[in-house]
């Protein structure tokens, strides 16, 4: 789906005075009168929800907030205020500007789902485009207030088009997870499985089944978890999806939209723009900043790294060869990602020693390999637009998500293969022989374990670690602060969830801000 168009919608906008009415409709622009008349209508207003992905807060800024505000990354950038607002919970502005566009993007996603959910069932077209498309925006509605819940909360629930008038009061979090639970249900009920030709990486059920089970596991309800992963692991999915032999092929732009991804964001390199920077150019936004933004130093900003502990979790186990879990050196980028060191381990064409030698703080430091395109030929640097898809859930999260859900239904013995399907693709001898007859508890940490090996640095530490009870215990910080020192000013009850932008609670009477900030 690398063609699916960035449309900005700006349909049925007015300013309102405060006094007086200033209104002046623009001719030249769109409105509902002139457009939502036919399936282009309908198929543009659904692309323009694709295009939100494209937009630096979600696929960067968002990315962030699940992973180095978790304890398997952090941030020392130049910029005080990315590590103080985002990794070491040093909050002190309600308006930080990447917050507040974070929670911004949503709601713009959010703004044009319910545009087509208001406007497409008046359309006359074909009835089965028409179900396809509306289960595509119910999607969306239910993702963009799935990383809303995640990360802010008690939030409004907006579910018909706004307008500038509006001043939506707080929803709870459970009110909030509710709606994310019934848009996706609803979408996962006319979605289709596949695509062809141009529409492949567009929305399908199995991504609508996936979201939901991680929407249903978040608020800990594992009874209703295990119905959409039954369809993806037992049912019709397991003749969809499967993992790629070679885990790497995950991460790589030359294997995109592959039998193990499950929702993956598509991005582009824009054909009419022939530089990589930063210049706020039209259409700009095909591709990704992220890889620009985790690049290791002198490839990158480097403004966000693992941390040393996360090698340390792929040491855990050997292969059945008596070899390094190769998963490591697809993961990050380090002295020994060639477990020969850093004088054969290769940085976008140098090698470690002879970027940042082999003594020093720099011997020490550790990237995230993923989101990376040092596999082009020739590559010494990354971008601002980068090409290289994010598979935000793959098929391995998936099996790993159902053996969790086993074993929290007590029914450890039945979690045993899934686990051992992701172990034992990456070379690893079986859990069911390595660690047969773990109980609960052990199974449960078990699977902590292998979602760091198998998942790290892809976005969902953060809501691991909130679905496992972290957040809320001063000893359960405690431990995590073991791993990473900026959990030592975490306050339970307060930084399990950010602040809502403080600029919309001062202009909104109805707007409460999240408790103790």
């Amino acid at each position: 789906m690398k063609k699916i168009l960035c449309l900005w919608m700006t349909v049925g906008l007015l300013v309102t005075g405060c006094q007086q009415d200033l209104d002046v409709v623009n001719p030249n622009a769109p409105t509902t009168d002139l457009f939502w008349k036919n399936a282009t209508d309908a198929q543009q207003g659904v692309n323009a929800i694709y295009s939100t992905l494209h937009r630096g807060p979600i696929v960067l800024w968002q990315w962030f907030y699940y992973t180095v505000r978790s304890d398997e990354a952090f941030s020392q950038s130049p910029r005080t205020d990315i590590p103080n607002n985002m990794d070491k919970f040093l909050i002190t502005n309600y308006n930080f500007g990447e917050t507040n566009w974070i929670y911004g993007d949503n709601y713009i996603g959010i703004f044009r789902a319910n545009q087509v959910l208001d406007n497409v069932p008046n359309i006359q077209m074909d009835e089965a485009l028409k179900s396809r498309l509306m289960g595509e925006a119910k999607f969306f509605r239910g993702f963009f207030y799935y990383n809303l819940a995640s990360l802010y909360g008690n939030v409004p629930l907006i579910l018909a088009t706004s307008k500038p008038t509006d001043l939506p009061a707080n929803a709870t979090r459970q009110e909030v997870w509710a709606q994310v639970v019934k848009d996706l249900t609803e979408a996962s009920g006319v979605l289709p499985t596949k695509y062809s030709g141009t529409d492949v990486g567009r929305i399908t059920k199995g991504a609508a089944y996936a979201l939901l089970a991680k929407a249903y596991l978040q608020q800990r309800q594992y009874d209703q978890a295990l119905t959409p992963l039954q369809w993806l692991v037992e049912g019709e999915g397991k003749d969809i999806y499967s993992l790629m032999p070679n885990y790497r092929d995950n991460f790589l732009s030359t294997t995109e939209n592959n039998a193990e991804s499950v929702f993956e964001w598509q991005f582009a390199t824009n054909p009419s723009e022939f530089t990589d920077n930063d210049v706020q150019t039209p259409n700009q936004n095909y591709g990704s900043p992220l890889a620009q933004f985790v690049a290791p130093l002198n490839v990158g900003f480097s403004d966000a790294e693992m941390q040393r502990w996360v090698v340390n979790e792929f040491h855990q186990d050997k292969t059945t060869a008596g070899e390094r879990d190769p998963r490591l050196a697809a993961s990050l980028l380090y002295d020994s990602t060639d477990v020969r060191g850093p004088e054969f381990t290769q940085i976008y064409g140098q090698t470690f020693a002879q970027r940042y030698g082999t003594t020093g703080n720099n011997r020490g430091r550790v990237w995230l390999r993923k989101f990376q395109n040092d596999a082009e030929p020739g590559r010494a640097n990354e971008g601002f637009r980068s090409a290289n898809n994010y598979r935000f859930i793959r098929y391995s999260d998936v099996l790993l998500l159902y053996a969790e859900t086993l074993n929290e239904l007590n029914r450890t013995a039945e979690a045993y293969p899934y686990v051992d399907r992701v172990r034992q693709r990456a070379g690893l001898p079986a859990l069911t022989q390595a660690k047969p007859g773990l109980d609960q508890t052990q199974f449960r940490a078990q699977i902590m374990h292998e979602r760091v090996t198998e998942l790290a640095g892809e976005g969902h530490r953060w809501n691991d670690l909130d679905r496992w009870g972290y957040f809320e215990s001063q000893e359960k910080i405690n431990e995590l602060a073991q791993r990473d020192p900026a959990f030592t000013t975490f306050i339970v009850g307060r930084h399990r969830l950010l602040p809502l932008p403080q600029r919309d609670v001062d202009i909104n009477p109805n707007l409460q801000q999240n408790p103790n900030y």
